[in-house]
């Protein structure tokens, strides 16, 4: 008969049995040793940088964006909380005060009416931003819809592209008193002389004003149209409306967000500059550029009326710019990557 065969034991196993008998007396039970454990190596912990979080790093590293943003919201305060605390009508008439300087009751003085100015200012602020920010919105909507529509779709580049061309080529300030002449009585009518005139304006200057941002997003989007994950998702037949919202959208948002604050300035001026042509909102309803149509008259004698609304509508601008300018570089990967 054959003998049968032993398993074989590795040299390790012999010695730590070898070690463990040693170590154990005469009749104690051996000790009970635990099974090895696999030595499994813990997965790495891969710290995902956000996009959001190197944008802002790239903003602050922009000196003249962040002294701008902090001077943009030092005016969003001044407008918004600073009627909380300045409680003065802008509308009240003090005729018995009108014409004053500097003092305690009225820190930037009265106009001819005796209308504080410091309330006014800062109603004249809630106005002009809320124009910027309505038609800024009116306009980069229309602007993006164009753009992608025309850059994707080919069929459709060139009937968009000729109606983009031709609202550039018509003179914007014509085309606004003109619709602001046609218009004004009607909406006045309708919605009241205050909402009216707002709604009027921001319809204006959003729908002469979008074209610009058409232009940036159709390129953008002829770019992307040739870029290897929209030819893959192309390939496994993602329709067009899930492509547009999954794909394009995300990657054109940086030329858009750009547009939409340099959008704000240029709204903010065109506002102002109808309000100075006396087309804009009523004469009891301030906002910064009216506030400069009402002090063209006695400018000489009282400087300080037109300087105010005008410094204002410059450094609101100015900040508006500067932001633009920051976000552009912060959101341009190839800047960002440095």
């Amino acid at each position: 008969m054959t003998e049968p065969q032993r398993p074989e034991t590795h040299p390790t196993d012999a010695l730590k049995a070898a070690a463990g008998n040693a170590a154990t007396p005469e009749g104690a039970s051996p000790p009970v040793v635990p099974p090895a454990v696999p030595n499994v190596a813990e997965p790495e912990t891969v710290q995902t940088r956000s996009q959001w979080r190197d944008v802002w790093r790239q903003f602050r590293s922009h000196r003249g964006a962040m002294v701008a943003l902090a001077i943009f919201v030092f005016i969003i305060l001044f407008v918004s909380v600073g009627p909380l605390l300045w409680t003065i009508d802008p509308t009240y008439v003090d005729i018995r005060a009108r014409n004053s300087g500097f003092s305690l009751a009225h820190p930037l003085g009265t106009d001819q009416l005796g209308r504080d100015l410091l309330a006014r200012l800062m109603a004249g602020g809630q106005v002009s931003i809320a124009v910027g920010l309505t038609a800024m919105a009116i306009a980069i909507f229309l602007g993006s819809l164009v753009g992608v529509v025309s850059g994707y779709f080919r069929r459709l580049d060139a009937p968009l592209m000729r109606l983009t061309e031709l609202f550039l080529a018509l003179p914007l300030l014509p085309l606004l008193l003109l619709m602001v002449t046609l218009f004004r009585e009607p909406l006045s009518q309708t919605f009241g002389s205050a909402f009216g005139i707002f709604l009027l304006i921001v319809s204006a200057i959003g729908a002469t004003s979008w074209m610009q941002s058409a232009r940036i997003v159709r390129g953008e989007v002829l770019g992307l149209k040739e870029r290897e994950f929209i030819l893959a998702a192309r390939s496994i037949g993602t329709p067009s409306h899930r492509m547009i919202v999954r794909h394009i959208l995300p990657n054109v948002l940086s030329p858009i967000m750009v547009a939409a604050t340099l959008g704000i300035a240029t709204a903010i001026i065109t506002e102002s500059a109808l309000s100075f042509l006396g087309l804009g909102f009523p004469p009891d309803f301030p906002t910064w550029g009216r506030l400069l149509y009402d002090a063209v008259d006695q400018m000489v004698l009282y400087p300080q009326r037109v300087i105010f609304p005008g410094l204002m509508i410059s450094l609101t601008v100015l900040c508006v710019n500067y932001i633009g300018d920051g976000l552009r570089d912060a959101m341009d990967p190839r800047i960002r990557g440095r």
